[in-house]
C-alpha cells in the first residue's frame, strides 16, 4: 500500500522533512504520527476498508494527512475537484457512492448549499488546522488488521469530462507505487530533491509524479497553493527546489511572464505533458530547467511514455516507461507500422499497473478495454526508435473531403508563429467538403489571417489550411488544460470566411 513507504521513512529517517508549507515543515516522522492519529479517528467514524472517502480540500498538508489515512485503513480515496460547484458536485458525491465527506471549512461554506441538498445525506468531517497537531504521546503505527491487496482500489478520480459526464477512474494501490518507481528512476530523483507542488492535489498528475516520485526517494515536497508565474522564480529560491511538475499552459506562461533569463535558482527539472515545442526549447534556454515531456493519462497510471535523462527528443513525448508496451492501431484495430498514424493503445506487463474500471461505468469500461489493452481515444505514432509522437484525439479529427486532420498538428504550427498566443482547430459543417477547418486565435497584436495561412503554407499540407478564423481573449480548457473544443463552438466572435472575403 502507498503508506508503507511512508512510515518506511519515518523509521529510517524520522527527522527528514517531508512537507514544506509557507514556515511549516513536517517531518516523515512526524507526518507518520499524524496519519496514524487521523486513521483511528476516521475508523471511529466507521471508516473500513472499501469504504469510499470523498476528499474536498485545497494544497495543504492535511489533504495529504487524510489522503494517507485512508489509504492506511485499506479505504478508498475520492480526492474532488475545488471548483466543483452545483450540478457538478452533486453528480460526483452521488455517483462516487461516498460515505462519508471530508471538507476544508472554508470550501463547505462556499458549496454548503448543494452538499446538505444531496438527495443522501452525506457525514461530514471538517479538516481543520489542528490535524497538524502531534499527538501528546508516542504512538505505532495504525494499521487495519491484514495486508492490503496491491489490485485493491487506492482512489477513485474522476476525468475532466470534456466529452460528457466525468468518469470515475479506479486505481489499483499497484498503480500509485508502480508511478513512485518508475517516475524517481525516470528523473533521477533522490533523498535531496525538492518538489514544488502548485497543480490541484485532487489531480493524477502531482499524485503520481510529485507525492510517489519523493516517497519512493525521500525526497522533500513544497506545498504551493496555487500556481503564481510572479512569484515563481522567488518561491523556487525560497524553498530551493530543484523540480516541479507542469501542464502545458504553466511553461507557456511562465515563457511569456519572464522575458529574459532566469538562472538564479536551484530547479533542474520539471516533468509533464502539453508543452509546445517553441516553450519546451525557451524553458531549457531561458530558465536552464530540463523539460522532461510525457504522455498518460489519469487511466494509464499517469503516463505510458516520458522522455528522460536517458534520451530526449523534441517534439515526441518519450519512449515506453518500464513494462509498458505501445501499439498504434488502425480504426478496424489493426497494429500500424512505424510512422503510420492512429490510434495509441497501450498494455502494462503487470496487473494494476493501469485503472482497474470506471466506477460504476461498465459499458465505458469495456470500450476502452480490449483483448488487455487499454484504447486511450488519443492519435499518435511511434519513430524507429519507439518514441511516441502525440498526433491529437480520435473523436476530434476533422473530416475534409475525404482527408482525415488532426487538430493539434494545426495548432503546433501556428504556435510557433510569433503573434500566436493561443489557438484551438475544430471542424465546421460544410455541404461540399463536409467539414472545413475553423482556428481560434489569441493574440495581442493585429494579424491578417491571410498571413496566418501564408505562415502555414509551407508548414503543413494545404488541405488543412484553415478557411475560418475567429479572434478570441482565450481558449475554453479543463482544470488540466485540455481544450474544451465543443465550448468553442459558443464563443460569440466575428468569424472571417478567407475565402470569401479573398
Amino acid at each position: 500500500m502507498i503508506t508503507d513507504r511512508l512510515y518506511l521513512h519515518a523509521e529510517r529517517q524520522a527527522e527528514k522533512t517531508f512537507v514544506v508549507y509557507g514556515t511549516t515543515a513536517i517531518s516523515y516522522g512526524d507526518m507518520a504520527l499524524l496519519v496514524s492519529e487521523f486513521a483511528e479517528k476516521l475508523h471511529a467514524r466507521g471508516v473500513a476498508p472499501g469504504s469510499h472517502v470523498a476528499l474536498l480540500c485545497g494544497n495543504r498538508p492535511e489533504f495529504l494527512v487524510a489522503w494517507f489515512a485512508i489509504n492506511e485503513l485499506g479505504a478508498v480515496a475520492v480526492p474532488l475537484n475545488v471548483s466543483l460547484v452545483g450540478e457538478g458536485l452533486r453528480y460526483t458525491l452521488s455517483q462516487s457512492a461516498a460515505s462519508v465527506l471530508l471538507v476544508d471549512p472554508e470550501l463547505y461554506a462556499e458549496k454548503r448549499d448543494t452538499i446538505d441538498a444531496l438527495e443522501t445525506p452525506i457525514p461530514k468531517i471538517m479538516i481543520e488546522p489542528g490535524m497538524l497537531e502531534l499527538p501528546s504521546t508516542q504512538r505505532s503505527r495504525w494499521k487495519q488488521a491484514g495486508e492490503v491487496d496491491p489490485l485493491m482500489a487506492s482512489a477513485i478520480l474522476y476525468t475532466s469530462g470534456t466529452t460528457g459526464l466525468p468518469k470515475g477512474v479506479v486505481l489499483p494501490h499497484r498503480a500509485y507505487d508502480a508511478a513512485g518507481i518508475d517516475m524517481a528512476e525516470a528523473l533521477g530523483v533522490t533523498a535531496d530533491d525538492r518538489i514544488m507542488v502548485f497543480l490541484p492535489l485532487f489531480h493524477a498528475n502531482p499524485q503520481m509524479y510529485a507525492v510517489m516520485s519523493a516517497l519512493q526517494a525521500g525526497a522533500t515536497l513544497i506545498l504551493i497553493p496555487q500556481f503564481s508565474a510572479s512569484r515563481f522564480f522567488e518561491d523556487a529560491r525560497l524553498y530551493k527546489a530543484t523540480g516541479f511538475t507542469f501542464v502545458g499552459t504553466v511553461l507557456s506562461i511562465l515563457v511569456k511572464r519572464h522575458a529574459g533569463a532566469q538562472h538564479e535558482h536551484g530547479l533542474k527539472w520539471c516533468v509533464g505533458g502539453g508543452a509546445p515545442e517553441r516553450v519546451w526549447r525557451d524553458v531549457q534556454s531561458r530558465f536552464g530547467v530540463r523539460v522532461h515531456e510525457l504522455y498518460g493519462m489519469t487511466e494509464t497510471g499517469g503516463w505510458v511514455t516520458m522522455n528522460t535523462n536517458e534520451g530526449t527528443r523534441i517534439g515526441s513525448v518519450g519512449p515506453p516507461r518500464n513494462g509498458v508496451k505501445i501499439s498504434i492501431r488502425s480504426e478496424t484495430g489493426q497494429p500500424l507500422t512505424v510512422r503510420e498514424k492512429g490510434e495509441i493503445t497501450a498494455q502494462a506487463a503487470q496487473e494494476g499497473i493501469f485503472f482497474s474500471k470506471y466506477w460504476n461505468n461498465p459499458e465505458a469500461t469495456s470500450a476502452v478495454l480490449k483483448d488487455g489493452w487499454l484504447y486511450t481515444g488519443d492519435r499518435g505514432w511511434l519513430d524507429e526508435d519507439g518514441y511516441l509522437y502525440f498526433d491529437g484525439r480520435v473523436k476530434e479529427l476533422i473530416r475534409r473531403g475525404g482527408e482525415m486532420i488532426a487538430p493539434t498538428e494545426i495548432e503546433q504550427q501556428l504556435l510557433k508563429h510569433e503573434g500566436v498566443k493561443d489557438c484551438a482547430v475544430v471542424g465546421v459543417p460544410d455541404d461540399i467538403m463536409g467539414e472545413e477547418v475553423k482556428v481560434f486565435v489569441v493574440t495581442d497584436r493585429e494579424i491578417d489571417p491571410q498571413a496566418l495561412k501564408s505562415f502555414l503554407t509551407d508548414r503543413i499540407p494545404a488541405y488543412m489550411i484553415p478557411r475560418f478564423f475567429s479572434f478570441v481573449e482565450g481558449i475554453p480548457k479543463t482544470e488540466t488544460q485540455k481544450i474544451k473544443r465543443h465550448d468553442l463552438h459558443f464563443l460569440t466572435s466575428h468569424t472571417i470566411d478567407t475565402i470569401s472575403n479573398a
